[in-house]
Formats: structure tokens, C-alpha cells, sequence
């Protein structure tokens, strides 16, 4: 495919920061896939990054093997490439079909876009896709940032926590529909950090086309959120007072996102989002309180009679049957590490991707919530 292989030969140089390459038709042979220029010797390579499971891969090759290797890959084993450079960004798509659409778009340096020239250390700091040193609008007013792009002292936290949100969108990006206007619910959005970073992410980042409601049920917060987006022009984000159980504000959703969602309000969102078909889910659970009030179970008594370690047990095994729920309703499901544990005990996302069609109940999940005594709320709503 020469568009393919001409987009590779344009981006890799040495002013590539970093190229991603997502969308993997066989998740066992690699999720995706980094590359970002390097010096060895004072010869420029491009160090591959290949990420399976938890397994981590490095290979630095020239930019022509490079090129061959990149165009093999597409079409193949992943559907995407964004490609961002000192003056240039990127977006490669390529359809089941083998349709390939090329978007190259030079950065406004009179506008401050131009980034700086990467560093080509072989072994350097993680680079964030929100950089520190870049103003971003929402970042500033949030706090998280000064106006000259320094992170404040005390918020560094929250900006990784917002980065590592950005990095799991940046992954099912190639399965958000993207010749439409793609709708997106954040069911209990609270102060909403993270509600902003999706739409500045998905909309002046990558230009989608969107329209994203938050919902909560505190007015003051929904009052000042929606002041902020009225502030920044963000024209597609609003948000809403309201109780997820009884929401009923649309019937197509693409995705649907509940951070940090209450005990069974989260099985609320999850049921919404199933409901509606939506393709991605991504959901990071709160308080786990129905099973830890439910589970009676013999064999695990002498375990179970510690209170916090019934409570944490508690907390795991909602989730995983959660997912559990989710895959019968057709969703590839994935419970992911979204931040570290010294950061906050809420650290796990539950990210669902919608599969083929819907698949045989287990009977496996049976024997466990019979072993346990417990009815999870969320296989009664599905």
C-alpha cells in the first residue's frame, strides 16, 4: 500500500516525538505498538516498543526497516497510526475493508504549536500526552497547571491520573465511530478533571466531532462545569443534574464512562450502557458495598471474619463478576491497573469493548455467586 508506506517514510525522522500504533486484531501477538526516534552512537534508529499482556518489547532498527516494518503491520495486525512531530501531526486508518485514510496536518508555529525538538536519549522520562511546558486550557483553569504549562506542586498526581485516563481512550480509539458525531455519557462526572481531558483529548486533539453529557447529582458542581465549558468554548460538552437509575436523556450512546461511581450506581451505568449498545465502556468502580453486606460462606469463615479483608475481597470479586457480566453480553472485558496503589485503593478500570454478539451464559459465574451467597445487582438488571 504506497499511501501507507509514504505516511511512515514522511513521519520517521528525527523530529518524530512519538508514533502509536493501535487497534490490534490479535491483542496475543500485540496490543500496540510505540516507536520514537533514538541516538545510538550518534546514528539515528527508531526504538520499537512492542506491548503483550504484561510482557514489554524493544528493537531499534533504521528508519528504512523501519518504514517496512510499520507498513506490514498495517492493515495486518492494527488498524491505526497517529504520528505526532515538531511541526507535524498524523492519523493513519485502515479499515477491515483495506481502505486507508491519511490525515497529515502541519502544526501553526505562529500560534505556538510547534513542539520542542524530541530528546533522542536512548533511555528517557515517560512522555504524557498532555506534556508539561504545553498550556492546556482546562488544565490552567482546573489548576493542574500554571499559564506558562508548569504542573503545580501538589496536583502532579492528578495530572498522571489524567494522562493514564487519556492513554486507555487513545487505545479504543479506532473502535469509536468516526464518520459521525460520536456521543459520549460520563455518568458521575463530580468536578468533571476528567470529563475535560476526554473532550479536549477527542475533540481539539484528534478532531472528532462530539457531543459529551456529564452527569451528577450535585447542582453546584454541575453549575460551575458548565460555566467552565461555556468559558473555554468547549461547544460539545454540557452537563446535568440527575440520578444514573433514572436517566433517559438519549437512546444512542457510543460511550459510556462512570469513574468512581458509587457502590450500584455503577451497575446502573453499566446496564445503561449495554442497553444501549454502546461500543466502549470504560468504568472505574467505588465503593463496593452490595456483596460485602451479602457473602455468607462456610469454607471461607476464618477469612471473611477480618472486616477489611472481607471488604477488599468483597470489592475484587464484584468487579470481576461484573466483567464476567459484561463478556456474557458480548464485550471483550478488561480489568486494568488505572493508577497506582499508593495514589488511591480505587484503582482498577474495568474497560469493555463490544464484541460479535452475545455469548452463552457461564455457568461458572452461577457456582460462584451460589458458593458465596450472593446476587450481584447487576446480573438481575441484565
Amino acid at each position: 500500500m504506497e499511501e501507507v508506506r509514504n505516511f511512515f517514510q514522511q513521519m520517521l525522522d528525527r523530529d518524530l516525538i512519538q508514533m502509536t500504533l493501535s487497534g490490534t486484531a490479535d491483542p496475543a501477538r500485540a496490543e500496540k505498538v510505540k516507536v520514537r526516534p533514538v541516538l545510538i552512537q550518534d546514528e539515528l534508529f527508531f526504538q520499537e516498543t512492542l506491548y503483550r499482556g504484561t510482557q514489554v518489547f524493544h528493537e531499534n532498527l533504521g528508519a528504512s526497516e523501519m518504514a517496512d516494518r510499520l507498513e506490514g503491520y498495517m492493515g495486518r495486525l492494527f488498524r491505526q497510526a497517529q504520528a505526532d512531530s515538531v511541526s507535524w501531526q498524523g492519523t493513519l486508518l485502515v479499515s477491515k475493508k483495506g481502505k486507508v485514510t491519511c490525515r497529515r496536518r502541519r502544526k501553526n508555529a505562529a500560534d505556538g504549536q510547534e513542539s520542542p525538538a524530541p530528546r533522542l536519549e536512548h533511555d528517557r522520562p515517560k512522555r504524557y500526552i498532555l506534556r508539561e511546558g504545553h498550556p492546556v486550557d482546562f488544565l490552567v483553569e482546573l489548576g493542574v497547571q500554571t499559564p506558562d504549562g508548569r504542573i503545580a506542586k501538589a496536583r502532579y498526581d492528578k495530572f498522571r491520573q489524567i494522562n493514564r485516563y487519556l492513554e486507555f481512550i487513545e487505545d479504543i480509539l479506532d473502535r469509536l465511530p468516526g464518520d459521525r458525531t460520536l456521543r459520549i455519557i460520563d455518568f458521575g462526572c463530580g468536578k468533571s478533571y476528567l470529563t475535560f481531558a476526554m473532550y479536549y483529548y477527542l475533540h481539539e486533539m484528534q478532531g472528532r466531532d462530539i457531543r459529551v453529557t456529564g452527569l451528577d447529582l450535585k447542582e453546584d458542581v454541575i453549575r460551575s462545569c458548565n460555566e467552565l465549558a461555556r468559558k473555554l468554548g468547549y461547544g460539545g460538552l454540557c452537563f446535568e443534574q440527575g440520578d444514573i437509575s433514572g436517566y433517559q436523556g438519549t437512546d444512542r450512546v457510543d460511550m459510556v464512562v462512570s469513574l468512581h461511581a458509587c457502590d450500584k450506581a455503577t451497575d446502573y451505568a453499566l446496564e445503561k450502557a449495554v442497553k444501549w449498545g454502546a461500543e466502549v465502556i470504560l468504568a472505574v468502580p467505588c465503593c463496593q458495598h452490595e456483596l460485602n453486606g451479602q457473602i455468607k460462606c462456610d469454607v471461607l469463615r476464618p477469612i471473611l471474619k477480618y472486616g477489611v479483608i472481607k471488604e477488599r475481597m468483597a470489592a475484587l470479586i464484584t468487579d470481576a463478576l461484573r466483567a464476567n457480566l459484561l463478556e456474557q453480553q458480548g464485550y471483550d472485558t478488561q480489568i486494568l491497573e488505572f493508577i497506582d496503589m499508593e495514589h488511591t485503593p480505587k484503582n482498577l478500570m474495568i474497560r469493555a469493548v463490544k464484541g460479535k454478539g452475545m455469548r452463552p451464559a457461564a455457568a461458572s459465574i452461577d457456582k460462584v455467586t451460589e458458593f458465596l451467597q450472593v446476587n450481584p445487582v447487576l446480573k438481575e438488571l441484565l
